[in-house]
């Protein structure tokens, strides 16, 4: 009669494994089992893991927005990612043409990617449109609500959350500043958001009574009709100029070229990005751009760890800052006064 035995898998503290022979008697049919069970056990385990992987969608050029993703890879790194290794991360550019967005998304959702991160609520709410499924982080956004993208702040509830920069509040603030510097303004020039979203103007044009000022309004769809908005704004003999925030990444593809017709016009301009004032213009007030896109990656290990979206509240920003470019200043031949020098976080000499 053929012997009964019994045969157990088990791990020492160590992590290795041991298979104990319960019956000597067959202690050769149990070793062939046991190496068998064995040999299944290490190729389950060596199975590789599957890599998550990101659609990063830029407004500028994926070597331009080299900062943003870098901070945000920075993020990614802090909660244990390390791209190319155990996360990929797909990135594809607008480069100032918001149409462009559509085909981005859907080349995304083709190569199943298991979060999109856009860097703006103009590319998220294109994006929600290609996709309701794949989980949408905002690395840096305006009202998401008042886009109609979440059922509220604290409660997204579809497949959008992230980070608001709060533009549409802070569009006020940008003419504030110009007028502290520039006390005898009437006519500012205003560069609003191409895509035709009026939270950001609407409150802008609900400050500019109580300062004084009349607005400009210019209006820009496309990278070719920047030189012509910036003739009527000589033209009308405007004073100073405001840039709003963009969510079609023409404004912040062309930063360089927006901050050279600033100068060559001899126009005082504030912007809604720091980015702006590295490149030579003269003043930025916005939420630390860096920072948000570094929290953009909590999101990201979140939904990856089993968070819904609908469940993130989106975040607003705790830090502002103010940069003055003092060279820009001086191409112009503008002096800041000593009060609004005194509260910038950053003057570039």
């Amino acid at each position: 009669m053929n012997s009964v035995f019994r045969i157990r898998i088990s791990h020492s503290q160590s992590g290795n494994r041991k298979c104990e022979i319960k019956n000597r008697k067959s202690a050769g049919l149990s070793v062939i089992a046991c190496v068998f069970m064995m040999a299944g056990a290490v190729a389950q385990a060596q199975q590789p893991k599957k890599v998550p992987r990101i659609g990063y969608l830029s407004g500028a050029s994926c070597s331009e927005s080299v900062g943003t993703r870098e901070a945000f890879c920075q993020g990614l790194r802090e909660l244990g990612y390390v791209e190319g290794q155990n996360i990929a991360i797909e990135c594809r550019s607008l480069e100032g043409k918001f149409d462009r967005v559509p085909d981005l998304v859907a080349d995304l959702v083709r190569l199943k990617v298991d979060i999109i991160v856009t860097s703006s609520s103009g590319s998220a709410r294109a994006a929600k449109k290609i996709t309701t499924t794949i989980p949408i982080v905002m690395a840096y956004g305006g009202d998401p609500f008042q886009e109609g993208l979440v059922a509220s702040l604290a409660r997204p509830g579809g497949n959008v959350t992230g980070l608001t920069n709060l533009s549409s509040e802070l569009s006020g603030k940008l003419l504030e500043l110009l007028k502290e510097i520039l006390p005898t303004l009437t006519l500012v020039a205003v560069l609003p958001n191409p895509t035709g979203a009026k939270g950001h103007l609407k409150e802008m044009q609900a400050v500019a009574p109580s300062l004084k000022l009349k607005l400009q309004i210019l209006e820009v769809r496309v990278a070719d009709d920047l030189e012509r908005a910036f003739k009527e704004a000589t033209n009308a003999r405007a004073g100073a100029l405001a840039v709003m925030q963009d969510a079609t990444g023409i404004y912040s593809t062309n930063r360089k070229q927006i901050v050279e017709l600033a100068v060559k016009n001899q126009l005082p301009a504030i912007y809604p990005q720091i980015g702006y004032a590295n490149a030579g213009g003269l003043m930025s007030y916005a939420a630390n751009e860096t920072e948000m896109f570094r929290r953009a990656a909590t999101y990201v290990d979140k939904i990856l760890k089993g968070r819904k979206p609908a469940d993130l509240p989106v975040e607003q920003p705790m830090k502002f800052e103010l940069v003055i470019n003092l060279k820009a200043a001086k191409q112009i031949g503008l002096t800041i006064p000593p009060n609004v020098l005194a509260r910038a976080d950053r003057v570039i000499k």
